[in-house]
C-alpha cells in the first residue's frame, strides 16, 4: 500500500501483461485495477476492488488490513466490483455501499445478499470519523449506475473510470507525458460514445475544490487541471482540422486512391493520419476519431460488398459516435456491387453528413483521379466552413 494522504491508502494490482480488454480493446500498456482504503476513527473504507484474475494480488494487501466496515461499489463491472464477495468473507460485518441501480446490478451479475447492502443517495455525505465522504452520481461514465466519492478534508477525488489511463506502472503519480496517450486512447474506447454526458458530468464536479483524482485505472492524477482539460477538449472541444482515412486494399487499386486524396488535402493544408485496417491497432484507429472532422472509408469490393475490415471499422465507428462532422466513402471493383449501400447502413445511426463516394473500377486512370480530387476539396471546403463556424 502507498499512503497518499494521512489516512488514505492506494491499492493498485497492475496487470503488466494482459493483452485485451473486454476481448477486444487492445492494451499495448496493460493495465491497473485501482482501489484505495479511507481510515477513519469510526469506520474503514474500502473503495473498489480488482479484477477477479488478480485475486491473489489483491488479497496480499488485504493482510495487512485488519478492519473494513464498508467497501464502496462505484461500479458493477467486474474489474472494479469482482472481488466485492472475496472481501464480504474475509470480513463478516463489512457492508457494500452504493446506489440503487449498482445494487441491482450487483445482485444479478455477483449474487451480493440484499442484508451485505447498504443504499446511499445522490449527494449523501458520511462521516467515518474525522473523514468526510460524499457520493456524486456521475451517470454514463460509462455505465448507468456509476458513481464517484469525494473525501472532503484531503480534496480528493475518487471518479472511478473517469480520466482513467490503461496502463501498468509501479508510478503512483501521472505526468502529461506518461499518461496523455494511454489516457486518450481509453477515452476514445470506453468514453467516446458518452461525450453528451461527460459535460454534465465535469460540471457537477466542477463544485468541489479538488486536489488529487484517484482513477480506477492508471496512475493518480496531482496536476487535476491536465485531466480535466483532456476531457473538455475531446467531448465538446473544436474538432482538428483533420481527416482520418481508414483504409483496406487488396489489388492495390484502393491504395492508389487513398495516395491521391492525402496528396491532395496536404495541397489544402488538412492533416491526414492513414490508418491500414489489414493488421490496425483497433485502439488506434478509435483514438484517431476523437478529434477528426472528417472520417474516409476505402475499400476494395469482395464478393459484392465491402471488405470484412472494411465493415468492421465503419460498425466500430457506429458504437463510438465520434463527434465527427463528415463522412466519404471510396471503393474500388471489379464488376459492381453494393458497396456504399451497404456501408450506409452500418453507418445509419451516425450523425455525420455523408459528403461525397467515389467509386472507382479496376486501377484508377485520369478520369478517377479527377473525381477524387474533387472529393478533397469538397472536404477542405467543410473543414473552412466548420473552422469558421467554430470562431
Amino acid at each position: 500500500m502507498v499512503e497518499i494522504s494521512n489516512g488514505v491508502y492506494s491499492l493498485r494490482v497492475n496487470h503488466f501483461n494482459r493483452k485485451l480488454f473486454d476481448a477486444l480493446i487492445p492494451l499495448p500498456d496493460g493495465t491497473s485495477y485501482n482501489s484505495y482504503l479511507v481510515i477513519g476513527t469510526k469506520y474503514t473504507v474500502l473503495l473498489d476492488t480488482a479484477d477477479p484474475e488478480k485475486r491473489d494480488l489483491f488479497l496480499d494487501y488485504l493482510k495487512e488490513i485488519n478492519k473494513i466496515d464498508f467497501v464502496v461499489a462505484h461500479h458493477a463491472e467486474q474489474d472494479h466490483s469482482g472481488l466485492i464477495p472475496v472481501v464480504l468473507d474475509k470480513y463478516p460485518q463489512c457492508k457494500v455501499l452504493t446506489n440503487e441501480k449498482c445494487a441491482d446490478l450487483l445482485k444479478t451479475h455477483l449474487h451480493i445478499k440484499d442484508e451485505r447492502i447498504v443504499l446511499i443517495k445522490d449527494g449523501e455525505k458520511m462521516d467515518i470519523g474525522g473523514k468526510t465522504l460524499e457520493f456524486v452520481f456521475i451517470p454514463w461514465v460509462h455505465w448507468p449506475e456509476t458513481f464517484a466519492t469525494y473525501l472532503h478534508e484531503d480534496r480528493i477525488l475518487f471518479p472511478c473510470d473517469f480520466f482513467g489511463s490503461h496502463l501498468a506502472t509501479d508510478e503512483v503519480y501521472s505526468t502529461p507525458e506518461m499518461v496523455y496517450e494511454p489516457m486518450k486512447r481509453y477515452y476514445a474506447e470506453i468514453m467516446m460514445p458518452f461525450s453528451a454526458n461527460i459535460k454534465s458530468n465535469l460540471e457537477k464536479i466542477s463544485k468541489f475544490e479538488i486536489k488529487t483524482i484517484c482513477p480506477s485505472h492508471g496512475p493518480i492524477h496531482n496536476n487535476v487541471n491536465f485531466p480535466i482539460d483532456c476531457y473538455k477538449k475531446w467531448s465538446f472541444g473544436e474538432l482538428e482540422n483533420k481527416v482520418s482515412v481508414l483504409y483496406v486494399s487488396m489489388h492495390n487499386s484502393t491504395y492508389m486512391m487513398v495516395d491521391r486524396l492525402i496528396s491532395k488535402l496536404n495541397d489544402y493544408g488538412v492533416m491526414v493520419e492513414k490508418l491500414n485496417l489489414e493488421d490496425a491497432d483497433l485502439g488506434r484507429v478509435a483514438m484517431s476519431l476523437v478529434d477528426s472532422k472528417t472520417v474516409v472509408i476505402a475499400t476494395p469490393t469482395v464478393l459484392g460488398g465491402p471488405h470484412p475490415k472494411a465493415i468492421y471499422a465503419a460498425y466500430l465507428f457506429s458504437l463510438l459516435r465520434p463527434r465527427t462532422k463528415n463522412l466519404a466513402v471510396m471503393f474500388s471493383y471489379g464488376w459492381g456491387g453494393k458497396t456504399v449501400e451497404f456501408l450506409s447502413g452500418v453507418l445509419s445511426n451516425s450523425k455525420a453528413e455523408l459528403i461525397g463516394q467515389v467509386g472507382i473500377k479496376g486501377m484508377p486512370n485520369d478520369d478517377a483521379y479527377k473525381l477524387i480530387d474533387t472529393l478533397a476539396r469538397e472536404i477542405s471546403e467543410k473543414h473552412l466552413k466548420v473552422g469558421a463556424a467554430n470562431k
